[in-house]
């Protein structure tokens, strides 16, 4: 793998209400230049939290963050903010992370001034060829945010996160809010802005379907660790494990007979249950298991491999189980 950004070892815990809850657990995650990856995963599973931390906007509780072989970690305040150009995030909400009091050029030309490679007046140009990429008029720079729709919101978004020309773009839902006609033509632009550009995708999603039309590889998360990564369409056809085959099994089917069966075998939620404790042991996913065993409860296992370039973490694919 020409790996350009990785996890090693990484865990993230946060204190709350006296007790120390798991955000990431222990996770090693690695994407390689050039292609488009994807997390996925129940809502509180860790997916925006390992974003987050593999761009470094979240400091881990120990491990490390490697960006083109070097050390993230490892680097200074002044040292890691030359970095950032490079490395960019796409939030969940794009009106919410759009200043309502700044104009749209306003917004792409900050990060060229901040980072020092343009100044006021000269970033006009770039901010007309990055509207022009997304597919926006020039004019459309003297408008303030409100006064756009959702879908060109979405691609103002996009024009702020590659203005600056980076190599990794994480994406954090970038499709959530937007109708099934608006997701094809984002998907289509993000396609063509990775092959101009060159870019390296991370997609956070809990969008199965999109997932399978984007991403090559995809890793599905739970409970703060990475249960299962592979190639996208060998994962999504047969998934090895358990807790795969439920998200699966939760996709919407068109067919009313069909839905009704597989709502009949969704397992149950997680919601209500506490979060995951740092001390705690076992597989997140041990509580709803049909194939549960007594070391699944007290001993988590590791990832393994359990076919070309595919890992799983559970104990039906281990041979010391």
């Amino acid at each position: 793998m020409n790996e350009l950004a990785a996890l090693s070892g990484v865990s993230v815990r946060y204190a709350s209400g006296g007790r120390v809850h798991v955000g990431l657990d222990r996770v090693d995650y690695a994407v390689a230049a050039h292609e488009t990856a994807a997390v996925i995963g129940e809502s509180g599973c860790g997916k925006t939290t390992l974003g987050r931390t593999l761009l470094l906007l979240q400091t881990p509780s120990e491990g490390r963050v490697h960006f083109a072989g070097e050390d993230l970690t490892a680097l200074s305040g002044a040292a890691l903010r030359r970095r950032r150009r490079l490395m960019q995030m796409m939030f969940q909400d794009p009106y919410a992370s759009l200043n309502p009091r700044m104009t749209i050029g306003e917004t792409l030309a900050e990060p060229l001034v901040v980072h020092g490679m343009e100044t006021w007046r000269s970033a006009q140009a770039r901010v007309a060829e990055a509207l022009a990429m997304v597919g926006l008029a020039a004019a459309m720079q003297a408008r303030l945010p409100h006064e756009f729709s959702g879908g060109q919101r979405q691609r103002i978004a996009i024009a702020r996160a590659v203005i600056g020309r980076p190599r990794l773009v994480v994406a954090d839902e970038p499709l959530s809010a937007l109708d099934i006609t608006l997701q094809g033509q984002i998907l289509g632009l993000f396609r063509r802005l990775q092959e101009s550009l060159g870019l390296t995708y991370v997609f956070i999603s809990h969008d199965l379907p999109v997932v399978g039309r984007i991403a090559s590889r995809v890793a599905v998360m739970l409970g703060g660790c990475i249960v299962e990564e592979g190639p996208t369409q060998e994962v999504f056809s047969r998934p090895a494990h358990p807790y795969t085959q439920a998200l699966l099994d939760a996709v919407p089917i068109a067919d009313p007979a069909a839905e009704r069966l597989r709502q009949a075998r969704e397992p149950s939620s997680p919601a209500g249950r506490p979060a995951r404790e740092a001390r705690a042991q076992g597989c997140p996913f041990v509580q709803r298991c049909p194939h549960a065993m007594a070391m699944c409860a007290d001993i988590r296992p590791e990832r393994a491999e359990v076919a070309p370039g595919r890992t799983a973490a559970c104990w039906l694919h281990r041979a010391d189980a």
